[in-house]
């Protein structure tokens, strides 16, 4: 469930455009779940770098496909309920730009 300052963000036109691009961009599929041969359909657009209350509003990193990842509810539910860590491919520069780091 969003966090409250997030609603209107996952609410919103441009976001709702992003999501549906991007899922279709990579076929439809969990990314991870693809990786371990396995053909699950992605159900949740997750961010890499979470949103949080400063950087929602930035597109550099709310809209940016770089940032995204199309999941099943299971790996969604991994990252999140068991605090895993997910690993950096990208950060967040001093001007707010999501970089790789690869």
């Amino acid at each position: 469930m969003a966090k409250d300052f997030a609603r209107a963000f996952y609410d919103s036109p441009a976001w709702k455009r992003t999501r549906r691009a991007y899922a279709s961009s990579v076929g439809g599929l969990c990314e991870r779940c693809l990786r371990s041969g396995r053909y699950v359909a992605g159900v949740i657009v997750h961010h890499i770098v979470h949103l949080d209350d400063s950087n929602y509003g930035n597109p550099d990193i709310s809209l940016n496909w770089n940032n995204l990842e199309l999941l099943c509810r299971e790996c969604h539910n991994e990252v999140h309920k068991r605090g895993r860590v997910l690993p950096r491919r990208y950060r967040v520069d001093s001007a707010g730009h999501v970089i790789s780091i690869n």
